[in-house]
């Protein structure tokens, strides 16, 4: 909208004060707003006729609040906002205002963000708000030369100062163009590149000489504006061979494209050979306690205070003859002897003698 005719003019400038109080709860009030076209709106009854703006603000660049028989409830933090709505421009300031019953406090200093001002009651104050931009002010009326592009090419080489000016073009519908015929008949830019926003430049049958830097330059002098665009043009020999170019169209092509695996996919494949080789390891420890095992089989461990170990390789079957026993006498010999002789049969002769007798 900003490069584009502004139909609207003036009624695109409007100034407003605000009053923000810590009391009740941070609030925000408006005061007052005023437009360029001279109308004044006080939004609080108690404030009209107490409260003002000069009428000649938009003329001048001063806009300045001014509060007659300050009082208690003014103080706060005010603050000035300047809107162009067709520029697109907002500026904004703060002043806060403190009232004072006592003249000795009456004084005016910066706390590094913002003016303070403190007042005396009953006293007048003038809340400065001074912007004498031209932009803020009575703007000139002719808008058709206000907005303008134009294009610059540079050759290789060439500083950007020292750049040749190809075409301008104005709001209000004027072109100029720059430079030797053949080159002039080689661009153009759309009579209706404000009407639509587009200021593309066209350059037909391009040659060697062509290549360079190509910028282009957008202002809007009435809202302070300028833009730039940069574009490198490189121009490079035919490829021999290939048949020259024309508007036909392609037949559709088919790509195979292979996308990369990712990290996570590839952390998982590692995971599983990990796993693979620690599962190997723990039953090769497992088959090596189960070998150990069987051949500790024949043996016995007994435990308590100490430790005795005896091999079942080191016993041997308890036999008579072995047994070699020193005697005192030959009474304990003879003892000894008896309690080795197996028991004494119980023979039952009665059942003896009726087997006997049966046969």
């Amino acid at each position: 909208m900003i490069w584009r005719r502004d139909s609207l003019r003036d009624r695109q400038r409007v100034v407003h004060w605000d009053l923000i109080q810590n009391r009740p709860d941070y609030t925000t009030e408006r005061v007052l707003d005023l437009n360029s076209g001279g109308t004044e709106r006080v939004y609080n009854a108690y404030n009209k006729g107490r409260v003002t703006i000069s009428k000649d603000a938009f003329s001048d660049g001063n806009f300045s609040l001014i509060i007659h028989n300050v009082d208690m409830n003014d103080k706060g933090i005010y603050t000035c906002n300047l809107h162009h709505h067709y520029c697109k421009i907002h500026q904004s300031i703060q002043i806060q205002l403190n009232v004072t019953k006592s003249a000795r406090k009456e004084k005016r200093v910066w706390d590094g963000e913002k003016s303070v001002f403190v007042v005396l009651v009953g006293s007048s104050v003038v809340l400065p708000c001074v912007n004498r931009r031209p932009l803020w002010r009575e703007g000139v009326r002719e808008e058709g030369q206000q907005q303008v592009v134009h294009w610059d090419f540079q050759a290789p080489g060439v500083t950007r100062d020292r750049a040749d000016r190809l075409i301008d073009l104005y709001a209000s519908g004027e072109k100029r163009k720059y430079g030797p015929t053949f080159l002039l008949s080689k661009m153009n830019i759309s009579a209706e590149a404000f009407s639509v926003g587009d200021f593309s430049l066209t350059l037909s049958d391009i040659q060697p000489a062509d290549k360079g830097l190509y910028s282009c330059h957008l202002h809007h002098h009435y809202c302070g504006l300028h833009e730039r665009r940069i574009f490198r043009v490189i121009v490079e020999p035919p490829v021999p061979g290939l048949p020259p170019y024309t508007n036909m169209v392609e037949s559709s092509h088919v790509f195979n494209v292979i996308l990369p695996e990712s990290r996570t996919h590839l952390l998982h494949q590692v995971g599983y050979v990990l796993a693979f080789f620690l599962l190997l390891l723990l039953m090769l420890i497992g088959l090596i306690m189960t070998t150990r095992q069987c051949r500790k089989k024949g043996g016995m461990v007994l435990r308590g205070f100490g430790s005795l170990e005896l091999q079942a390789t080191e016993l041997r079957p308890y036999s008579q003859e072995d047994l070699r026993l020193d005697y005192k006498n030959n009474i304990m010999k003879e003892r000894a002897e008896m309690n080795n002789y197996p028991a004494p049969k119980m023979i039952d002769l009665n059942r003896e003698m009726e087997k006997l007798s049966r046969k």
